[in-house]
């Protein structure tokens, strides 16, 4: 899950939005840079976040799974004279560049960048026809090979779960049955489809098409899995008093987030009907009252930002706790070295 500094991405239609980073001010309020600290920006993209950090004095590690926005970000490099240092590698590792004293600051804007979206041959936009790709680290497993291979059945739950597509099972089979024939290759291809499929109602604010691209997006990238194992990481590398921010563009990555930060409040859980379990040391206290969302004022200059959210938490001098994923409920999904065969 890259890969954005908080930068434009799509609208509604799945067209591209001019790049403006997302709840800037209120990342800055909440991570508090200062000079000498160094700050974790583990969605580098087109440096949005990273260049306001380095405005504040602050050092910047940056992480992107993305080489695209690897060799674009080196003229910001050389600009800093050592201020900056740039990674590619996927955010889930941020512990491994972590300076040994601790992070001051981790911020991770989960979503998708411009760049990658203006880019047709990437494949995440069916507004522009591309190859059927999708893979933000441009390696592994692409879209095509997922609706050419998967079962009918972890489609269906692909796009049920992962773009909360109310037609899943229909375009599944749909899918199943086309492919048998003649297979998807390019993303105009598969969005004609899903349209035949789910026609566009004159009512409609979003193509049929955009609950299962964002599935195959998420699925593709593993950006569940990524960003659960990205919030232990930065457990791990945080130093107490230091600040974790994420922000968040879709309902099940701030589930996570939201689980994380109350799994880590050190508070005691259990069920009315069953023994409160033992209550643990709080690793994070939480920052603010909640979650933030954008204002109205830069939800309407910033498309992108509508559905962003923002939460927070400090880090205590408790020791991290285990990386349990079970703590998120995840769905077992298809597996994608097993589509990948």
């Amino acid at each position: 899950m890259v890969a954005n500094p908080g930068g434009g991405s799509t609208d509604a239609n799945g067209g591209p939005v001019r790049h403006i980073p997302v709840l800037l001010p209120e990342v800055l309020a909440v991570l508090q840079p200062t000079e000498g600290s160094v700050i974790l920006d583990g969605t580098f993209g087109a440096g949005g976040y990273t260049s306001a950090i380095l405005a504040c004095g602050s050092d910047v590690v940056a992480l992107d799974r993305d080489p695209t926005a690897i060799a674009a970000g080196q003229a910001m490099v050389d600009q800093h004279q050592g201020r900056l240092t740039l990674h590619h590698t996927r955010f889930s590792r941020l512990d491994e560049f972590a300076p040994e004293g601790g992070l001051d600051g981790v911020v991770l804007d989960i979503g998708v960048s411009s760049m990658q979206i203006d880019e047709a041959e990437r494949g995440f936009s069916f507004q522009r026809s591309g190859p059927l790709d999708m893979r933000m680290s441009a390696s592994g497993v692409s879209a095509a090979d997922v609706v050419n291979r998967a079962k009918v059945a972890d489609l269906i739950r692909i796009f049920g779960f992962l773009g909360e597509e109310k037609h899943a099972g229909r375009i599944a089979r749909a899918i199943d049955k086309r492919r048998a024939s003649e297979p998807f290759s390019t993303t105009r291809d598969l969005a004609n489809l899903i349209e035949t499929v789910n026609p566009r109602k004159a009512k409609d604010k979003i193509h049929p098409a955009t609950r299962v691209f964002q599935a195959l997006r998420i699925f593709v990238n593993n950006e569940l899995g990524e960003l659960a194992e990205a919030l232990f990481a930065a457990e791990r590398s945080l130093k107490p008093g230091g600040r974790l921010v994420v922000v968040t563009f879709h309902s099940l990555e701030d589930r996570i987030v939201k689980k994380f930060f109350s799994e880590r409040s050190g508070k005691a859980s259990g069920s009315r009907h069953l023994p409160m379990v033992q209550v643990r040391p709080a690793t994070f206290e939480p920052i603010g009252k909640g979650m933030v969302s954008a204002s109205d004022e830069e939800a309407e200059l910033n498309p992108r930002a509508r559905s962003a959210k923002l939460r927070a938490g400090m880090r205590t001098a408790a020791p991290p706790e285990a990386a349990d994923m079970s703590i998120f409920d995840l769905p077992d999904l298809a597996s994608l070295e097993k589509i990948g065969v």
